[in-house]
């Protein structure tokens, strides 16, 4: 029978989501001419004459002031009548810069109010279960992707626990790291799928060699938490007992025994690291007397007891059998332990599967997974369409109870309203939910590009490149008056820093005879992603098989700045 499990954080209820989209959406109606002009052609074409009626230095100088915290930005609720303020009616110019920014600071993920925070749902999801040891990922993955797995990691765990799943299938999975964890760490089935053969042969590969040293990663990680739990009462003893010999006296007589307390004070503080660096010793005498011990018993009987489950092991006792013999019933007993041990771990060892598949909305999962069952399905930085086919498949497919996806790569979004007379395709990336469909609502490449742009990492000191942006510009007069090209398929990509000089930088672009799509447009950066985010939880909502479903900020922004996670579960799955 099933323990009763503690109820979810309350969910963004329905018609507040799509209000909260609708306001965003009216304010970046005035405000998608500066978000759909390429950053070179304010230079290049003059459209800051068009598009903004102060000077460039004038709003520099607006966007360096302070802008008010979350609480103040949020208080101020946005309408219509404001936007006059912001945007000249008669030439739709931007005249307020201040007010800009202070509405785009209002409409960002942090100051809608439309996120569950993670430590509740963490807190709810958590039930009975017990943290996991502390592997240290950034042992073998670099800080970033560390930071993602450990963090998606343990929320997809909770969610799989609460659902009581055992089956995850990570779309877009690359080379495998969230997989191999997955299933490593958790003991998780994981079916990475990715479209490029590459990116699985990769991953593959990476998992043997995961595979060939995690045994050292979990002894490092017990070692350490060893090693803390013994010292930290310890150094508090010492602490206390060193505060306890010498009780402080009034201002006065520290002033006055100035000198003489400092001299004092450096026994005890010799006395504590001596303590420290023997506790040190000892501790790492005993581990090393425990591995020493550990590695005398069988290969055999250690594989054994590492995938018996917790009950599966008796205590052995003399009132049964004599200690020189053993009975034939145990020995049967003992025999088909091991035989299903083994077959045990050797499915275990292959509880990661990568597989070279692309995935489309109409994707049959059952094609490619042939022991397909209740699963999550999750993604981690899924690129354009395929974060949203992602949430297609989950809502269509009875098999998949829940599901965490973190989306990216906005730019390469198929959008339903842009270009028609060439898109043959019948589902779009962009947009999913009724409201922003029935609007015929359209973003346009350069605005979903500056969507991409971080704005936390901007704020913290790791500025755009204006340098390679000013080479843009100039690149992209010389390729219109001299060479008459305006548009071409092909991207001058990233040139700037293997090029010695400008003369250099324009040699090997010309040999592209294309122009770069990134942008400079940071203020508005967020509120384009948040656009797409509602877009993606409206549609959720409007679905009837879904019982839960929530934004949830699951990376820091400077780190990984695609951070925001787009949660479901169904209603079967709560049950």
């Amino acid at each position: 029978m099933r323990r009763a499990r503690s109820a979810l954080p309350a969910q963004l209820p329905a018609a507040e989501a799509e209000e909260g989209l609708q306001r965003l959406a009216r304010f970046l109606a005035r405000a998608l001419p500066l978000c759909r002009a390429h950053t070179t052609e304010f230079y290049a074409r003059g459209l800051w004459e068009q598009l903004v009626a102060a000077r460039p230095e004038v709003v520099l100088q607006a966007l360096r002031r302070p802008l008010p915290e979350a609480a103040g930005a949020a208080a101020v609720r946005w309408d219509d009548d404001r936007f006059s303020d912001v945007f000249c009616e008669n030439s739709n110019k931007l005249i307020n810069v201040h007010l800009f920014a202070l509405a785009a600071k209002h409409y960002s993920l942090p100051n809608l109010g439309v996120c569950t925070p993670l430590e509740e749902i963490l807190e709810a999801l958590r039930g009975d279960s017990q943290g996991a040891s502390g592997i240290k990922t950034d042992e073998f993955m670099n800080n970033k992707k560390s930071h993602e797995v450990q963090a998606m990691s343990e929320l997809v765990d909770k969610i799989a626990k609460y659902c009581g799943l055992k089956q995850v299938i990570d779309i877009g999975s690359g080379k495998g790291y969230l997989s191999s964890f997955l299933s490593m760490q958790y003991n998780l089935k994981v079916y990475g799928i990715d479209s490029s053969k590459t990116n699985t042969n990769g991953a593959h590969e990476r998992n043997r060699k995961l595979k060939k040293h995690w045994k050292t990663y979990q002894s490092r990680a017990r070692a350490n938490s060893e090693t803390q739990r013994l010292e930290k009462p310890i150094k508090n003893e010492i602490k206390c007992k060193a505060i306890n010999e010498k009780p402080l006296s009034n201002n006065s007589s520290l002033q006055s025994q100035d000198q003489g307390t400092t001299q004092d004070l450096v026994p005890s503080c010799v006395f504590t690291e001596v303590a420290v660096s023997e506790t040190s010793k000892q501790t790492e005498i005993n581990l090393a007397q425990a591995q020493s011990d550990e590695s005398k018993l069988s290969e055999e009987a250690l594989a054994v007891l590492s995938v018996l489950p917790a009950d599966a092991v008796e205590v052995f006792s003399s009132s049964h059998c004599n200690y020189g013999e053993v009975c034939e019933e145990e020995k049967a007993r003992r025999k088909m332990a091991f035989i299903k041990a083994k077959e045990s771990k050797s499915s275990e060892s292959n509880l990661y599967f990568p597989l070279t598949s692309y995935i489309s909305a109409e994707t049959e999962l059952s094609d490619i997974i042939t022991d397909l069952e209740d699963c999550i399905m999750v993604g981690l930085h899924t690129c354009g369409d395929l974060a949203a086919n992602t949430l297609r498949i989950f809502t269509a497919k009875p098999e998949i109870k829940a599901v965490c996806s973190v989306g990216c790569c906005y730019h390469l979004l198929s959008e339903q309203y842009e270009n028609q007379a060439d898109c043959t395709e019948e589902v779009w990336g962009f947009p999913m939910c009724r409201y922003l469909k029935d609007k015929g609502w359209c973003c346009g490449r350069n605005a979903r590009m500056s969507a991409c742009l971080a704005l936390e990492r901007v704020a913290v000191g790791q500025m755009l490149p204006t340098e390679s942006l000013f080479y843009r510009a100039v690149l992209q007069v010389i390729i219109e008056e001299i060479y008459g090209v305006t548009k071409s398929d092909r991207h001058v990509g990233k040139i700037f820093s293997k090029s010695s000089s400008f003369l250099d930088y324009v040699r090997k672009s010309l040999k592209k005879l294309e122009l770069d799509d990134s942008k400079l447009k940071v203020v508005l950066a967020p509120c384009i992603e948040v656009l797409i985010l509602l877009d993606r939880l409206c549609y959720l909502k409007e679905q009837s098989n879904i019982a839960w479903s929530g934004l949830v900020k699951l990376f820091d922004p400077v780190k990984s700045p695609r951070c925001c996670a787009v949660i479901a579960l169904k209603k079967q799955s709560c049950l």
